[in-house]
């Protein structure tokens, strides 16, 4: 069979693969085997599996839809405080039909609250701030990633704004989103990032004196061993290497 042939299903395939932007957006790491493990074997059977790990790249406009409208109305909101859209909204995403924001970590709050408080645009509900550790992505490793949705207007757009490692610290928006304490204890338990402004910012999952935070990527692979059904399965820095 020539190469050139169709092969419908495996452009399917392709498709409906996670990830996938091919040249398309920006590149923060070329990742090696499933989980892009760097220390210790690989114990996965994917060692030799390399692909590229991209970000989508800013949309231009129109972005479509009702995305236009929500752009513009906080653009203008913006303005009328006297705050250059530019300044605040470092640039918007459009991807897999969602719309993100990166906000600059300086402006968070105003955003947040305009956000939740303009009549046309009514986000009144954070369902809580996730984590995201890009040790490739320098001079912004750290990400918080915001969800908010508008019961009014039955809308669901995203936030996110980043952080070095040197500087891990993003203003808390518990006194904008009180749901947020408890999401921002978590986020600064397992990824370090430091909410300026929470009201009680401790550890919630691990010992007070624990050293590192687990869910960042260059945490080291280990743990202890575990007894199953009488068979004793090794901790995960322990494991068979495949490489």
């Amino acid at each position: 069979m020539s190469d050139e042939t169709p092969n419908p299903e495996k452009e399917l395939s392709e498709q409906n693969l996670p990830g996938q932007r091919g040249d398309h957006g920006e590149e923060v790491r070329v990742q090696r085997g499933m989980f892009g493990a760097q220390s210790g074997a690989d114990t996965s059977g994917y060692g030799g599996l390399v692909r590229s790990i991209r970000l989508p790249g800013p949309a231009t406009r129109p972005y479509g839809g009702w995305f236009d409208e929500v752009a513009d109305e906080l653009e203008g909101a913006l303005e009328e405080q006297g705050l250059l859209p530019e300044n605040a909204i470092e640039r918007t995403v459009v991807d897999r039909d969602e719309l993100t924001f990166h906000i600059e970590r300086e402006h968070l709050v105003r955003v947040a609250r305009t956000l939740r408080d303009d009549p046309a645009l009514r986000f009144e509900l954070c369902t809580g701030v996730s984590g995201v550790h890009y040790p490739g992505d320098k001079g912004r490793e750290l990400h918080a990633v915001y969800h908010l949705r508008s019961l009014t207007h039955g809308r669901l757009i995203r936030l996110e704004v980043s952080a070095p490692d040197a500087d891990p610290r993003i203003p808390s928006l518990v006194a904008v989103y009180p749901t947020n304490d408890w999401h921002e204890r978590e986020t600064y338990d397992f990824f370090g990032i430091v909410f300026d402004g929470h009201p009680a910012l401790t550890r919630i999952m691990m010992p007070d004196d624990w050293q590192g935070h687990p869910q960042r990527k260059d945490y080291p692979l280990g743990g202890i061993a575990v007894e199953y059904k009488g068979a004793q399965i090794p901790a995960p820095d322990q494991r068979r290497s495949y490489s």
